[in-house]
């Protein structure tokens, strides 16, 4: 079971870039604890990838983004398919012009990648997710292609030829929770991390689950598009407690109320 959370904001907004992020991260650091990263569209274009085998205190404090910041994607990992030791299984995980993050099992990985003649970003990579990210550099981003994909999802991406543009999606099997305000929009694996953000951002945001089979397009901290997609909901999968590094979440909370207080 691991975290994903993010956001998009607009230009105008005043929010602190590197608070918002380090509040998500806090949010949902209780969800892994293998490894940890985050990505964003670096000032002048193209997107910069921060990750490291550990657990979310490790990197907290070190989070800084410049202020100009505006779309950005934010995971802790509870792997099961793809060995955290190599560094390219974790996330966030490129595919080509895409960048994403993900919570869940992909079971058809393998498959979809040899149909489609999708080579792997790196030789030793074998992380399910990335099937995820081919699918949605080949396509453009299309929900039906969301549809190829067996397994339990939750997801975000950016994609480099689509520049101030966030793409969110679930399937089946796990949630995905969005938070907007006027010129904000906020998306996490929990509402409780959202109502982190509330609390150190001083924000009150519109919270609501995303519903299974949809896919949102977000830009300038406002959803542009809301498509809908039909999951294959054809697999079983093991049950896993939502909490699995509590101590993670606890000293991260504990931090993030230090660092906001300076």
């Amino acid at each position: 079971m691991c975290g994903i959370a993010g956001y998009s904001l607009s230009a105008s907004s005043d929010v602190e870039r590197t608070l918002a992020a380090q509040a998500l991260l806090a949010g949902i650091a209780e969800r892994g604890a293998d490894a940890v990263g985050y990505a964003y569209v670096a000032p002048g274009g193209g997107i910069a990838i921060h990750k490291q085998r550990s657990g979310a205190s490790a990197l907290l404090e070190q989070v800084v983004l410049p202020e100009s910041v505006n779309e950005v994607l934010v995971h802790v990992r509870d792997y099961t398919k793809g060995h955290p030791r190599i560094e390219a299984n974790n996330h966030p995980i490129r595919h080509g012009a895409v960048v994403g993050v993900h919570n869940g099992i992909i079971f058809n990985d393998d498959d979809l990648m040899a149909s489609h003649g999708f080579e792997r970003a790196e030789p030793q990579m074998t992380v399910d997710s990335e099937a995820i990210f081919a699918l949605a550099e080949s396509s453009g981003g299309a929900a039906e292609a969301l549809g190829e994909l067996r397994g339990s999802m939750a997801t975000a991406w950016l994609d480099e030829r689509r520049p101030g543009t966030i793409f969110l999606a679930r399937g089946v099997g796990r949630p995905l929770w969005v938070g907007t305000a006027r010129e904000e929009t906020f998306f996490a694996s929990t509402k409780a991390a959202l109502e982190v953000v509330e609390r150190f951002l001083r924000l009150k945001l519109r919270k609501r689950e995303l519903s299974e089979g949809t896919l949102v397009v977000a830009a300038e901290g406002s959803v542009l598009e809301r498509k809908r997609f039909k999951p294959d909901r054809d697999f079983e999968e093991r049950s896993l407690p939502a909490v699995r590094a509590p101590q993670e979440g606890a000293f991260c909370l504990q931090r993030l109320a230090a660092l906001a207080a300076l």
